[in-house]
């Protein structure tokens, strides 16, 4: 998949959980002169490593890698401040002459990223606690008729549950005078702010990738997931941050608070993890032209290098000419 012509180029690597896109991602970089930009929406909290998969020294091979570790488990990020954010490392990679290299499996952060150009207030903390403080107060049901009120097109998606959404609605409304679903609409009419090459990794067999997956996750409780949550939690994360959702952060702490059965917790670990990655392969379904790189099996070195030459090509061909494929 490549959009845009005359915009700036970018590279994106992704696909679902445990694909091998950050090994990939630091091969080619090697390969063109690229740095990589991280568009994991849970890899920019700092300490959470180990749930998070956020790569090693060795898997960075030296790479500068940008947009991992750049806010707080506390804090409440949103896909507004990813591009924001985002949008700054990659103008700062090209205007040193370095081509960046847009990696991870968060679709909607990918996406939001290349097309650029919302007109979204990052957000405004004085506002928000205010709105916080009106849910507690009123009630879900009571705060997404307001929403309604302003724009049914956004509410009628949402239940009264959904309180980040319900929140984030009325705060683009108070900030920008226009609602979340004009805001949407713009930004769909207006021509990606950057030119992007699509890469994205599928295994070729999909019990491949549930078995990736499996053996990920163990090694993630052997490694400690377990005292990175309960050290997230003593340092005064709360349960509800939208950091903790994260998948195997959430199970854990969900066990600290009530049975302590982590074997039970990794269970559903992996099963939740298997259906995210599902999830994630059918968004990665709308990249018609994307260059799809499978593997047969779990790649090994020899298999990453192979692929990163292969891609380094495509690279330097989009690079040159921009034809659209």
């Amino acid at each position: 998949m490549e959009s845009g012509g005359t915009q700036p180029k970018i590279i994106v690597i992704t696909g679902a959980t445990a694909t091998g896109k950050t090994v990939l991602a630091a091969a080619l970089c090697v390969l063109i002169g690229g740095e990589v930009v991280s568009s994991d929406s849970m890899q920019i909290y700092r300490r959470m490593n180990i749930g998070t998969a956020k790569p090693t020294a060795e898997q960075t091979r030296g790479i500068a890698h940008h947009c991992i570790d750049i806010a707080e488990p506390e804090d409440d990020y949103s896909v507004a401040e990813y591009v924001k954010d985002g949008r700054a490392a990659v103008l700062d990679i090209l205007a040193r002459g370095k081509i960046p290299v847009v990696c991870g499996g968060t679709g909607l952060y990918t996406d939001s990223l290349v097309r650029g150009g919302a007109d979204f207030a990052a957000r405004n903390d004085a506002l928000r606690r205010g709105l916080e403080l009106e849910y507690e107060r009123v009630g879900g049901e009571a705060m997404l008729e307001r929403l309604a009120a302003i724009d049914p097109a956004s509410a009628e998606k949402l239940s009264p549950n959904d309180r980040k959404r319900v929140l984030r609605a009325l705060e683009i409304h108070a900030l920008t005078g226009k609602t979340k679903s004009e805001l949407d609409a713009l930004t769909k009419t207006r021509p990606p702010e950057f030119s992007a090459k699509y890469f994205v990794l599928h295994y070729a067999d999909r019990q491949e990738l549930y078995g990736r997956i499996n053996a990920r996750v163990d090694a993630m409780l052997a490694e400690g997931l377990i005292a990175e949550v309960e050290e997230l939690l003593a340092s005064g994360v709360p349960r509800g941050a939208t950091s903790m959702q994260a998948i195997g952060y959430k199970e854990i702490a969900d066990e600290l608070a009530r049975g302590r059965d982590f074997s039970t917790a990794g269970e559903l670990i992996k099963q939740r993890s298997r259906n995210y990655a599902k999830r994630q392969e059918t968004w990665f379904r709308r990249y018609e032209a994307a260059e799809r790189i499978v593997w047969p099996s779990a790649p090994n070195e020899a298999d990453i290098e192979a692929a990163a030459q292969n891609a380094a090509k495509q690279v330097s061909d989009f690079l040159h000419t921009g034809t659209l494929l």
